[in-house]
């Protein structure tokens, strides 16, 4: 039966509650209001919310329920809620329009939003020309009743067009294909899905989304979703998903993910140094998360790994069953290695989503790997229609050390014997893979 611990030593639990440590120095504050913020720190306390002043650092968050499992043997969601405190985007706000920041104010976004995500991976002249007819599968489990409805005030806020079961735009199915039968309902998984389809609707606002719920967040239903999200046509699915790798994967590669033609992306996990699965499948595009800040480089934008604390940041890690594909050539691990690429995840540096179901219906920032497994779903659907008989997780291993990639080369999630495993460096690593995004060219076949 599997767990939710992922396989690494440093990982004793499955999340952890964690605040920032807040910046008191009053000459840093410049530099943290054009760079990022202060590094984060473990915290047993309960978050604080109270109201923050521009010139305040500290960011608090907690794991988004989903990330507990119900039963034994589920898989956890990769995501986590700021609570309170000032997000990069505030800060880039407040030192722009001198607009103070409100601590978890639920009226008005506190994240990055489709723009800033488009243009620090150079896709925002593909953003608006391409993805027509695409369809990005979100797998998800349980049900989000107002998924709909939420995505819309999202899309609306952005200025993106509509994106409704009407106009053919947006599809919600459980993990038969029935768009009636559906799983029960769940508000800590309603935020995941939120914070996955807005991601998706942000990479790619041209592209139609198919939300398969599945009936549980065992493996078993998750896999069936994703198979459903296939048979229905999707060529992009997103997995926020995950847990500790068992002897059992092999099988589930081949029941679930070995899908030619189709771009599979599974986020890396949120607990720090540490292999999960299906990440670790050799069918996917396992994918890391990194710290994402605005700098004064030509290219605006700054990244690195993103780490909380030994039990809390980017997963990465040698797979222990899952065997290597042919284009992982790293020489440190005989088996799976992860990640392939990555995106943001760091909550303090956090997107914007709206979500309404089980908690104050308003705007929130989340981070975790949840956030940028759909980026990369995104970035798929912008490149078209991956051949046939593709393995997409390749692609890109082909671009490798071009500049289509923003190679992350600073920051860990963690300790291990082999240093790349969870160390970034020139080239490729665990936590980042190859690294982020700059335009299509390492997702096209």
């Amino acid at each position: 039966m599997r767990t939710t611990t992922p396989n690494s030593p440093t990982n004793p639990g499955r999340w952890r509650r964690l605040t920032s440590t807040a910046a008191t120095a009053a000459a840093t504050t410049a530099a943290l209001l054009l760079a990022g913020l202060a590094t984060a720190t473990h915290a047993t306390a309960t978050p604080q919310t109270t109201a923050t002043s521009a010139a305040t650092t500290k960011v608090t968050w907690t794991a988004t329920p989903c990330a507990t499992p119900k039963h034994k043997g589920d898989l956890a969601c990769n995501s986590v809620r700021v609570t309170g405190g000032t997000t990069a985007f505030e800060k880039q706000r407040a030192a722009k329009d001198g607009i103070t920041p409100k601590a978890g104010d639920a009226t008005t976004p506190s994240g990055y939003g489709p723009s800033d995500l488009q243009d620090a991976y150079g896709l925002t002249s593909a953003a608006a020309s391409n993805g027509d007819g695409e369809t990005i599968a979100i797998v998800d489990a349980y049900d989000d009743p107002n998924a709909e409805a939420d995505l819309a005030k999202y899309r609306s806020q952005y200025g993106l067009s509509a994106c409704t079961t009407s106009n053919g735009c947006f599809k919600k199915v459980g993990q038969t294909g029935s768009a009636t039968s559906l799983p029960s309902a769940d508000s800590g998984w309603a935020q995941e899905i939120s914070l996955d389809v807005d991601m998706a609707s942000a990479t790619c606002p041209n592209c139609n989304i198919l939300l398969v719920e599945a009936s549980s967040a065992s493996m078993e239903d998750l896999g069936t979703a994703v198979n459903e999200a296939v048979k229905l046509g999707a060529k992009y699915v997103s997995n926020s998903y995950g847990g500790s790798e068992s002897s059992s994967d092999a099988s589930y590669d081949s029941a679930y993910f070995n899908h030619p033609g189709v771009a599979i992306t599974v986020s890396a996990g949120d607990s720090a140094y540490g292999a999960e699965y299906p990440a670790a499948s050799r069918y996917v595009t396992a994918v890391g998360g990194t710290k994402l800040s605005t700098s004064s480089t030509s290219r605006g934008w700054t990244e690195s790994v993103w780490k909380t604390s030994s039990t809390e940041g980017t997963g990465s890690g040698c797979s222990s069953y899952d065997a290597k594909p042919s284009w992982q050539t790293d020489s440190g691990c005989g088996k799976r290695m992860i990640a392939d690429v990555s995106a943001v995840a760091d909550p303090a540096t956090g997107v914007s989503v709206y979500d309404s179901y089980g908690v104050t219906a308003g705007w929130y920032t989340f981070g975790g790997t949840s956030a940028s497994a759909p980026i990369i779903a995104g970035v798929y659907a912008l490149a078209g229609t991956p051949s046939s008989g593709s393995y997409p997780a390749q692609f890109p291993y082909n671009a490798a050390g071009t500049s289509a990639l923003n190679d992350v080369t600073s920051g860990n999630n963690g300790t291990c014997s082999t240093s790349y495993f969870c160390t970034a460096r020139s080239g490729y690593d665990g936590p980042t893979g190859w690294g982020t995004p700059q335009g299509l060219a390492a997702f096209t076949g």
